[in-house]
């Protein structure tokens, strides 16, 4: 009987690691199969440009998977029994399962509305394809002098508010920020950022924590009204409930707690990466919600599988953060250095060599997505195996 891999979500994290999985291992031993909702893979670092309606080209999963023996189905999960080792799906065929011996959970993250009233029914967001795809068809239907709020002042509410700004100059875009407008960067780099949003056009409300979102306004901790015809939310992220719901020892954020092999400190048979995943860097804190995270966290994640499974010695991979890089708009970028406590250096790079970097690196994430398999070794790895207890095949 082969040992049966799951991979649940097929992001940045879980496509790159179904593929590496099914590289390294030999296909005589394994059966790997992905689940996610959608067919195509989706470049959630640009759908702040799908929503303001740039055309991007989506690859499709079936495509990505071709010739690598992984196994995709296209179903939603809806639910998982750690203890029967099954996971619950729904999709066009009705509700359905599937049994596994090691679980890679990777279902990433939504928006987080953080309770606030209104947020769910009236704002917007570029956390998925179909919500920015709303946004989209709002926003070409708002004409000039349209007003647009972006709420929220991390890496996804500047890169909003800069590509909107850029793409659309007949649009009037403000961002609300709780705090002070990039101030976790260096002083050169804060005042890069405010030149960029001077540049653009975009009105800051700095100070400034939004507690209630209506059709036509968004209202202040203070009772301040700002008007906006369309709200953007990118106040933070929250994961999917699935995980604590599943009797999986999760973290006060709903994410799964990992050892530093990204192994559920609850059940060894289950592994989570990307945004799920609540892993502690080498600085000794959280690692953050974000596509960096989910490059440390799938790789570490599958080479702990791959080891154990084959009997080999666990390797362990870098969780260190080297810097933040920030779109703003196509012409303009900013990468800041950090050191190892996350704090800025006073080195950083801007304007538009640091834009054709941001490309590269959006380009090369996406074609590593395409080719999920270049690169690796060649030989696949059998696995050490024995039956347990229950008959299921485990490492030896």
């Amino acid at each position: 009987m082969k040992h049966r891999i799951a991979v649940l979500g097929a992001g940045y994290a879980g496509a790159f690691a179904a593929g590496n999985l099914a590289r390294r291992l030999s296909l005589a031993d394994t059966e790997i199969t992905v689940v996610n909702a959608v067919p195509d893979f989706v470049e959630r670092m640009r759908l702040h440009q799908l929503a303001i309606g740039q055309d991007l080209a989506f690859r499709k999963l079936a495509d990505v998977f071709a010739g690598t023996g992984v196994r995709l189905r296209l179903a939603r999960v809806t639910g998982v029994d750690p203890e029967r080792r099954t996971v619950a799906v729904t999709g066009e065929d009705g509700d359905g399962g599937l049994t596994y011996d090691t679980l890679l959970y990777a279902l990433g993250s939504s928006v987080a509305h953080h309770g606030v009233p209104g947020v769910a029914e009236y704002a917007f967001d570029v956390t998925g394809r179909s919500s920015a795809l709303r946004l989209r068809e709002r926003l070409a239907g708002l004409g000039e002098g349209g007003i647009v709020l972006v709420v929220g002042e991390g890496l996804t509410g500047i890169e909003t508010a800069t590509e909107f700004a850029e793409s659309r100059p007949d649009l009037s875009v403000a961002l609300a920020a709780r705090g002070e407008l990039g101030a976790w960067l260096s002083p050169k780099a804060r005042r890069h950022l405010r030149q960029a949003f001077d540049r653009l056009g975009i009105t800051v409300h700095e100070h400034t924590g939004i507690e209630a979102v209506e059709q036509t306004r968004a209202i202040a901790a203070d009772g301040t009204s700002i008007p906006a015809d369309v709200t953007v939310w990118s106040a933070g992220f929250a994961v999917h409930p699935i995980a604590a719901a599943s009797g999986l020892e999760v973290a006060e954020t709903g994410q799964i707690v990992v050892d530093r092999t990204m192994r559920s400190v609850s059940h060894p048979d289950v592994y989570a990466a990307g945004d799920c995943a609540y892993a502690i860097g080498e600085n000794g804190r959280p690692l953050p919600m974000s596509c960096a995270s989910a490059g440390f966290t799938n790789m570490q994640a599958t080479a702990a599988i791959i080891a154990r499974l084959t009997g080999s010695e666990v390797p362990t991979t870098g969780l260190k953060y080297h810097g933040n890089h920030i779109s703003l708009g196509r012409r303009d970028a900013i990468f800041q250095m950090v050191d190892g406590d996350v704090r800025s250096k006073s080195w950083y790079l801007g304007g538009r060599t640091a834009a054709r970097l941001k490309a590269g690196v959006l380009k090369g994430a996406g074609w590593g997505i395409a080719h999920p398999t270049f690169g690796m070794p060649k030989r696949k790895r059998r696995l050490a195996t024995a039956p347990d207890r229950a008959g299921v095949r485990v490492a030896a």
